[in-house]
């Protein structure tokens, strides 16, 4: 008996030892884990990200902003509850499958969603969170006010409010902003019962663009409606500030709407202009001219055999872009005037393919602008300290390299401001002193450029993009398309230029790709051109100071060569000459001006009062007498 309660007492004091040390081990030596271990059953961390920045136009209208909008979700632990509350969100959401989701969140048995960023009225909303099996929450989504405008640009959000294009991609973090961290506990059946205040503060950036959304919406228009004219595969167009290299408008057609993207709008997402090189043609001699000059290689006035049409090049031949064109001697100016390929190949032996290289380096032909959007394209140029006559010789005309829209766009502005070279930014400039500017060209070159490009429209091969009353500079392009098979099939008619008497210099590019109905740059592009110039010159009144011109110079602004027709110089607060000018022409200058005015008759003035040079004040009424023109012989 007694040995008997001694074992008993051993085993108990060895349970009881095993007891004491176990306990040990979990609440000392173990706790900490344990606790973890424990904490990590019944609490989870969720990130919560503020209202996602909202991006603006240059004037502060909104392109992306954010809407309320509801995330419904359930954790499927009570699943005959959750049956029963699935028919209360049918009644505010009636599109929704609830047998269809009912098997889904009893085969999961675990979270699952059942809608998500849906619109749901407050009052709806307050009911819905006292439902118990179903969570309501609160999420702001992304909305394009302007549907499809400046859609490339803008990109979009996916279903978590991550940017998946364009800005909204290249400057997601920046838009986002950092995420509020938020703690809850759940209970036995897994359901969150108490949220912890944040312990990251939130902060997420508006971003203002360059963009203007009225110049915008009227390139996209021009833009489509020249597309669908000529019956092309696409267009793409843009305008720069020259001195700031800011955007103001930029975009391709077809387009989409980034408030619905659906799966056949994948291959207009992207921006072209910005991501897609294309042979340029014509418009690439203007650089080849251009590094004749720079290096002092060439004047204006140098003057070239054009070989009647017809120039053998090792076994090739190099010939004019019509077979009409039978050029003997041409000047440099002549042959950027005409836009001849023999001329410009002829120009480019002398230059040599190192010197010629050098400056389209410099012009960041073949390189990236920095331009801010994701995937912009560094073109195609050959890399080589040298090339063969007949490689150098397609170069120099724009065959045989490849450019995007914004790599011309930015080279001529550079051209166009005087010879600095300006990135191009999409983002809005609050300092122009801080701007980068880095010197390619000396303001004389740039200035005799710009006279050369002048006569190119005017005297040349772009008349279709006269603006009246200005000096518009820019090149037409009529460029070969190439296939997929690597060699060439259709065209890309593109057109280039800015008006040059203006205070501040802009420059616009189009282009249209594979047109069925004409194909010319001067009969598809330029058209377009003339469009999108006229319209911030004479339509925003924010921009009447661009269409002045500058004091103390004079132009002709003749349209017809009529009798009366003369010289003559805009000024406000004097009355302008407008003998000799067509209505639309004289209307323009007037409305430019702010003169009220009446008229009578069809034609061209031929009679005015008050006369030209007389003082005008806020109450002068002209009156302009039309009558048929008579032409000098």
């Amino acid at each position: 008996m007694k040995a008997r309660v001694t074992f008993t007492f051993f085993v108990m004091l060895f349970l009881f030892a095993t007891v004491v040390v176990k306990g040990f081990y979990v609440q000392v030596l173990n706790r900490d884990k344990l606790l973890a271990y424990s904490h990590s059953q019944i609490a989870r961390e969720v990130k919560i990200y503020p209202r996602r920045g909202h991006i603006l136009d240059r004037n502060g209208s909104p392109l992306a902003i954010n809407v309320q909008k509801y995330n419904l979700f359930t954790f499927g632990k009570d699943l005959s509850l959750v049956r029963k509350e699935l028919k209360k969100v049918k009644e505010v959401l009636p599109n929704i499958n609830t047998s269809k989701l009912y098997k889904k969140i009893k085969k999961r048995g675990k979270f699952t969603w059942i809608a998500r960023k849906v619109e749901i009225k407050d009052k709806l909303a307050k009911e819905l969170k006292e439902l118990k099996e179903v969570f309501i929450e609160a999420q702001p989504s992304r909305l394009y006010p302007n549907n499809e405008l400046l859609s490339q640009t803008l990109g979009f959000v996916g279903m978590d409010n991550e940017g998946l294009a364009g800005i909204e991609y290249n400057f997601n973090d920046k838009l986002k902003g950092e995420a509020q961290i938020h703690k809850y506990f759940k209970d036995a059946k897994g359901r969150p019962v108490k949220l912890k205040s944040a312990i990251v503060e939130s902060k997420a950036y508006d971003i203002t663009l360059s963009i203007d959304k009225d110049i915008q919406a009227s390139l996209e228009e021009f833009l489509k409606d020249g597309v669908i004219k000529h019956k092309a595969r696409m267009g793409g167009a843009a305008v720069m500030d020259a001195q700031t290299g800011e955007i103001w408008a930029m975009a391709n057609y077809p387009t989409y709407d980034p408030n619905n993207v659906r799966r056949k709008d994948r291959n207009n997402i992207k921006l072209s202009f910005v991501t897609d090189p294309f042979e340029p043609g014509s418009i690439f001699k203007t650089f080849t001219i251009a590094s004749g000059l720079k290096n002092n290689i060439i004047k204006d006035d140098t003057n070239y055999f054009c070989e009647r049409g017809k120039f053998r090049v090792g076994k090739h031949i190099i010939s004019e872009s019509d077979n009409n064109h039978v050029y003997e001697w041409l000047s440099v100016e002549d042959i950027l005037k005409y836009s001849s390929n023999i001329g410009t190949t002829k120009i480019a032996f002398d230059i040599t393919y190192p010197t010629l290289k050098q400056t389209l380096d410099e012009f960041k032909i073949g390189k990236k602008t920095g331009i801010e959007l994701p995937g912009e394209s560094r073109g195609i140029l050959d890399d080589q300290k040298n090339v063969s006559p007949i490689r150098l010789s397609n170069i120099s005309f724009g065959q045989g390299v490849a450019s995007t829209g914004i790599q011309m766009l930015a080279g001529y502005a550079a051209i166009a401001n005087g010879g600095k070279y300006v990135s191009p930014t999409l983002l809005k400039v609050e300092d122009e002193a801080k701007v980068e500017k880095k010197r390619i060209l000396k303001k004389e070159t740039a200035e005799k450029l710009s006279e050369m490009l002048v006569k190119a429209v005017h005297e040349g091969t772009g008349s279709n993009a006269i603006v009246n009353h200005f000096e518009i500079a820019g090149k037409t392009s009529t460029a070969q398309r190439v296939d997929g098979g690597g060699g060439y099939k259709g065209y890309v008619s593109g057109f280039i230029g800015y008006p040059v008497n203006v205070d501040r210099r802009f420059v616009v590019f189009v282009y249209v790709d594979d047109p069925k109905k004409g194909y010319y740059g001067n009969t598809v592009a330029a058209p377009i051109f003339q469009k999108i110039v006229k319209n911030i010159l004479f339509k925003r009144k924010e921009y009447n100071t661009i269409a002045r011109t500058k004091k103390g110079t004079s132009r002709n602004i003749d349209h017809l060569r009529a009798k009366y027709s003369s010289r003559r110089s805009l000024r406000r607060g004097t009355i302008p000459n407008l003998i000799g000018l067509d209505k639309a022409s004289a209307q323009n200058i007037l409305e430019t001006l702010g003169i009220k005015y009446s008229q009578r008759g069809f034609g061209i003035v031929s009679e005015q009062y008050p006369e030209a040079g007389s003082k005008a004040s806020k109450n002068t009424v002209m009156r302009l007498k039309f009558q048929a023109p008579t032409y000098e012989q």
